[in-house]
């Protein structure tokens, strides 16, 4: 059996083995009994107020957050010793979940329990966890996190608001303001980034009743309307110094640590927000009738299905996997230093802006075909799946906009390369080497998933070449040339979403055979896509990378590359739809 590989980007210059990768099927009997309790609180207390909640009730928020908060639901990240739960990624993934179709009041015990509580549970001393984290845990009080300024958004380090000390030492004044703070309508504890002396990026924890310290009028939202977001204000507001959170000129390591976790967890809310929409979609195609017949009988109906439901398997394929590296990663650290979980959570900084990005955009794609199905009907509030359209857009927003996690995932990738974390270029050096001097094409395994899995390894070698004549051509001036390094990211999103899909299938098949052929059809049917993709993705790079001769040498060994024959999507995708259909709901496998 191949060692497990550990390691953020390790994917691109090395090969998994499939009983090394979590999925859902390896959950545990206490891991399934958490979600159906969480699945058992959202329809018997959330879905009957979903109306109320909607009109931004904040006393019924905040009375239903502290009902989650009795049955454990707020406590997932926080340690026992304060009260929290203290669970493995994993199992925090699969709540997130599963609490996904509670629609905005998710998203408040997200904000919370998240971002809003991770700062303190990593970086906050004894005496401030002991002081905050119980009530959060139990939702006596609420959380919030609030980073975005009207001029900083994407640029969080470029923060105006400001922190100084008192001479006497006692306390920092703060200056400035923030907006579209999640929570801020009915928070206690706000978690707020300032530059001290207005240099240092800092963090501090703000109490509601802070002097000087006031909040602004809700936003009006084209979605999450159940969710309170409004703007903060900081006008000489006193915050005692034994508020300061981590170090002064350290609030980066928060803000940005932070967002790894809330970028993973919004990719798994993600998933239940698309088994949702299938499950909506699906049951109205099969009622809803035109020329005497099912709409879901339509074939162009049913592939709308089927795309929905890969989509959603792709993308719960990748997210467990990552869950379960991030709890690979924690098995080496002490759970009691905060710093340190933080930095095992970081190692997979990568994989979460990929998961973020990958899960978003699915998403949308899965919601806006469900109104599709939906034809007239979803364009009408009465049915959730226009809500969920709705909700759906800020997703590509959140946690850092996709636009800067695109940027974000290659600049990772060279950086841990330069530090000598990721054999990166000896590994694009010999791609290169090999794709030179070409020796005779080895001819497909007959054993399952073989073309799938060749399929991957093209792509790698693809991504590599590419990648390593991005490099060449523009060395540190890279980050410059933004649209190439997009294009990187995409091909490392595409491969992620594949691989950890054909992981996931290789271990189903040994598991279950014949009962993993949905899975087996849904993985061909995206590697036959995701090569398509890949060779027009690697054309445009190529012609604006070279020229002339050196232009039609790399465009030949791109296309000995991928030299594929045509797979039969259709079938595929017919396939697919009628276990859809059948079922009417996401089908795993």
């Amino acid at each position: 059996m191949a060692a497990p590989l550990w390691g953020g980007g390790r994917f691109i210059v090395e090969d998994a083995d499939p009983k090394h990768v979590v999925t859902p099927e390896d959950f545990t009997e206490e891991q399934r009994m958490l979600a159906d309790a969480v699945r058992a609180f959202v329809e018997r207390d959330i879905a009957p107020q979903d109306a109320a909640i909607e009109k931004l009730d904040y006393e019924l928020t905040v009375k239903l957050l502290r009902k989650a908060g009795e049955i454990g639901l707020l406590g997932a990240d926080i340690p026992e010793a304060y009260g929290g739960l203290g669970l493995d990624k994993t199992s925090t993934t699969l709540l997130s979940e599963s609490l996904s179709p509670a629609s905005s009041f998710a998203l408040s015990a997200g904000a919370h329990s998240g971002i809003g509580t991770l700062p303190l549970v990593f970086f906050g001393t004894p005496e401030q966890k002991e002081r905050w984290l119980p009530d959060i845990a139990t939702g006596t009080r609420i959380a919030a996190y609030c980073l975005t300024e009207p001029g900083s958004g994407s640029d969080a380090l470029g923060a105006r608001t400001t922190a100084v000390l008192s001479e006497d030492g006692t306390h920092y004044v703060l200056n400035g303001s923030k907006q579209y703070i999640t929570n801020a309508g009915f928070a206690d504890i706000f978690i707020v980034y300032a530059k001290v002396d207005g240099t240092q990026f800092s963090a501090f924890v703000v109490e509601r009743d802070t002097p000087g310290f006031s909040i602004g009028p809700e936003e009006r939202k084209m979605g999450i309307k159940g969710s309170s977001t409004r703007p903060l204000f900081f006008e000489d507001a006193a915050v005692p110094a034994t508020h300061l959170l981590g170090e002064v000129g350290k609030g980066h390591l928060i803000a940005f640590n932070t967002l790894n976790i809330g970028r993973f967890k919004l990719a798994a809310g993600c998933i239940g927000g698309m088994k949702e929409a299938i499950k909506l979609s699906a049951a109205y195609a099969n009622t809803r009738k035109q020329f005497g017949k099912p709409i879901s009988s339509f074939p162009l109906v049913a592939a709308k299905l089927a795309d929905m439901n890969i989509n959603a398997f792709v993308t719960e394929s990748m997210v467990y996997r990552t869950a379960g590296l991030i709890d690979e990663s924690l098995k080496s650290v002490n759970s009691d230093d905060g710093l340190e979980v933080a930095k095992a959570v970081a190692e997979y900084a990568l994989e979460c802006s990929i998961n973020k990005v990958f899960a978003s955009e699915a998403m949308d794609r899965v919601v806006d075909e469900g109104v599709q199905i939906h034809g007239g009907c979803g364009y009408i509030q009465e049915y959730k799946i226009e809500r969920l359209y709705r909700d759906s857009r800020i997703n590509r927003i959140f946690e850092g906009t996709n636009e800067i996690n695109r940027l974000l995932i290659p600049a990772t990738l060279i950086r841990r390369a330069l530090k000598g974390e990721l054999p990166l270029i000896a590994r694009a050096q010999e791609v290169q080497r090999e794709l030179l001097i070409p020796g005779p094409s080895a001819p497909l395994s007959n054993q399952p998933l073989a073309r799938q899995a060749a399929i991957v390894t093209a792509l790698k070698k693809v991504f590599l070449m590419i990648g390593g004549l991005a490099i060449q051509t523009h060395g540190l001036r890279m980050d410059r040339e933004q649209e190439i390094v997009a294009s990187l990211a995409d091909a490392m999103i595409e491969l992620y979403a594949l691989e950890s899909a054909l992981l996931r299938t290789r271990k189903l098949t040994e598991l279950r055979g014949a009962a993993a052929d949905n899975a087996i059809d849904m993985t061909t049917l995206f590697a036959e896509e995701a090569l398509e993709k890949a060779g027009q993705r690697a054309r445009l790079m190529l012609a604006s990378l070279a020229s002339g001769e050196a232009l039609r040498l790399q465009l030949s060994v791109l296309k000995r590359l991928l030299k594929f024959d045509p797979g039969d999507v259709i079938a595929l995708r017919r396939r697919i739809a009628a276990r859809v259909i059948s079922a009417e709901q996401y089908v795993g496998c």
